[in-house]
């Protein structure tokens, strides 16, 4: 699904970008303010959803979690599509927390958008399984049998993506499920954003979909609000594509698009 000069209708709104273009591979759309960039990248994700289930029936999907996901998963919901013919996956989940722990991924994706739009199926990481490495070879499996059509991803303030934070990134990962250890900005991201009381609070491991897996995806959204993530746009588009800032390996990618709006785009491209 290619992306281009993005005027689309929604309700009596125009969503129209202040700014494209291309930074290798790329695309990069980047709208005035933080919900308007959120509905671009609903549309976008809907005609991808769309065209996958005119063509085959069916479509697979990755959502991602966090504050920065907000204003995208709003508009998601509101969107119009065949939810029955969609299964969801979902990027990351912290180990050893329950799904009713108000920072579980898991809460957070029924809470914001699955109890509303009741999609055909739904996997979901069972980050507190007490069989962890089942879990993973479970959720592997699963994504190998499905294969994605849409990830809708976002960037962390390190760089990362999902949660393959520089120190564990691996571009030439063998797996597509592993655990990790998180770095302690990530984990400071975490307790900014509000989701933990303290630092001691914020786990120290989770279970992430590698970035093998992610770039094994047919298309990528990302989405990117807010002038905290402004750095870390920066580098995904400035820095050598490195493992130093993952998600520098989205321009690497064929069809993967970028959404931004004015706070989080860097002062040069």
């Amino acid at each position: 699904m290619k992306s281009g000069k993005m005027e689309s209708q929604y309700g009596s709104h125009i969503v129209q970008p202040t700014k494209v273009f291309v930074k290798d591979r790329l695309k990069v759309n980047v709208f005035s303010e933080e919900p308007e960039m959120g509905r671009a990248a609903a549309i976008y994700t809907t005609k991808c959803l769309n065209s996958a289930i005119s063509e085959k029936g069916s479509a697979n999907l990755i959502l991602a979690t966090g504050t920065s996901q907000f204003a995208f998963l709003e508009s998601l919901k509101q969107m119009d599509t065949d939810w029955k013919r969609i299964t969801v996956f979902h990027l990351d989940e912290y180990i050893g927390i329950p799904d009713t722990h108000p920072a579980s991924f898991r809460r957070y994706l029924r809470e914001r958008i699955l109890d509303a739009v009741s999609p055909g199926k739904i996997f979901l990481i069972n980050g507190d399984s007490k069989n962890l490495e089942d879990e993973m070879a479970r959720y592997q499996s699963l994504l190998k049998e499905n294969p994605v059509d849409i990830a809708c991803i976002g960037i962390g303030e390190n760089g990362h993506i999902a949660f393959n934070d520089p120190p564990v990134a691996d571009f030439n990962d063998p797996l597509w499920v592993k655990a990790v250890e998180l770095d302690h900005a990530c984990r400071m991201q975490q307790l900014g954003e509000g989701w933990f009381p303290s630092l001691d609070k914020v786990p120290l491991r989770a279970v992430t979909l590698t970035i093998t897996a992610i770039m094994s995806c047919k298309v990528i959204s990302c989405t990117v609000p807010g002038k905290r993530k402004a750095e870390a746009v920066n580098n995904t588009l400035n820095s050598e594509i490195d493992e130093s800032c993952p998600a520098t390996i989205l321009r690497k990618h064929p069809d993967a698009s970028l959404f931004l709006d004015r706070m989080s785009l860097p002062v040069r491209k």
